[in-house]
């Protein structure tokens, strides 16, 4: 019985991984037509954080259900999760790529798997096992193709500082989520995106991050539409979902194989560029989001192979019960 509990959860976190990975994948695209329209990166990103907190906040505050002293009890993890996770992690990208390329930025942030394995392995014991290892080879090799950095690329010292500190952020994404803890996904959403909605404020307030915007109607792929309707979409879908979705999946199958899955995103947003910007994918990017699928699937093969205590004990289906 407590094994087919343990699969059902695993399953479940499966689900959850695969929707938060899809929700995260349709920014990319969502976001470019914006940007084409006239708005800066950074802008787009604010009102996507910002709508979410809106969106999560009632329905958080009814999750909690007046357990301000279990809040209280869990802000420091709340604080860090939007700082970090949130608003450190996006801050440190936009400024990564004002020095280099999208694709080795991209490439160096979704190091995160191989930064959160060593977490695993320093603070819990966790020695990761060959499968892992592998998995971890061919996802590394299929993000190489998918983001078609065979050709070269330029790349900047600093640009490279400020990747390693999105690839941080990311890392603690999944450190934070998975972690033992009472706050349900929905709450701890909420409270991170609230957190890291006001610290872009306040960066853009500061001059840190350029806030342009426009009013004029943005075109995906022969499509017109207003300006409002992709940023709905931001912040309902690749935000709100996402980063539930993306809790929920870290707390039923751990930080490590969360990590991995979430490489997914990368597949995902090939798709939606091909959907919403006609980017179509080349032959070499579908031979590589091959490769990063046969990693997950590898490291999920290496993860039911050896016995594994993730935070909070999810493997063993033994912590309380979170509500979504």
């Amino acid at each position: 019985m407590e094994q087919m509990t343990h699969d059902r959860r695993s399953i479940g976190g499966l689900g959850f991984a695969v929707l938060s990975a899809a929700s995260f994948g349709t920014s990319g695209a969502l976001a470019a037509g914006l940007m084409d329209a006239g708005w800066s990166a950074a802008a787009a990103v604010a009102v996507r954080v910002s709508l979410a907190a809106l969106v999560l906040l009632v329905p958080a505050l009814s999750v909690l259900d007046g357990r301000w002293l279990l809040l209280r009890e869990e802000w420091r993890t709340v604080v860090a999760y939007g700082l970090v996770a949130v608003a450190g992690c996006q801050l440190a990208y936009f400024n990564a790529v004002r020095h280099m390329e999208v694709g080795p930025a991209l490439l160096i942030e979704y190091t995160a798997p191989v930064a959160v394995l060593l977490w695993a392995w320093v603070r819990h014991g966790q020695r990761p096992g060959w499968l892992t290892v592998a998995g971890s080879v061919l996802a590394a090799a299929g993000l190489v193709l998918v983001l078609d950095l065979v050709g070269g690329a330029d790349v900047s010292p600093t640009g490279v500082l400020w990747s390693l500190g999105a690839m941080v952020g990311a890392a603690v994404y999944f450190i934070l989520s998975a972690g033992e803890s009472e706050l349900p996904p929905l709450v701890l959403a909420a409270g991170g995106l609230v957190v890291g909605a006001v610290a872009l404020a306040v960066a853009g307030l500061l001059g840190v991050l350029d806030f342009s915007a426009t009013s004029r109607d943005v075109d995906y792929a022969g499509a017109v539409v207003p300006f409002w309707l992709p940023l709905v979409v931001l912040g309902i879908v690749s935000a709100a979902v996402a980063y539930v979705a993306g809790i929920a999946a870290s707390r039923r199958l751990g930080s490590r194989l969360a990590s991995f899955v979430a490489l997914l995103e990368v597949v995902f947003a090939l798709v939606f560029a091909w959907l919403l910007l006609r980017e179509l994918p080349g032959a070499v990017q579908f031979a590589g989001a091959a490769l990063v699928l046969a990693g997950v699937v590898v490291v999920k093969l290496g993860e039911r192979s050896v016995p594994v205590l993730v935070e909070g004990d999810v493997a063993a289906g033994t912590e309380t019960p979170q509500l979504v």
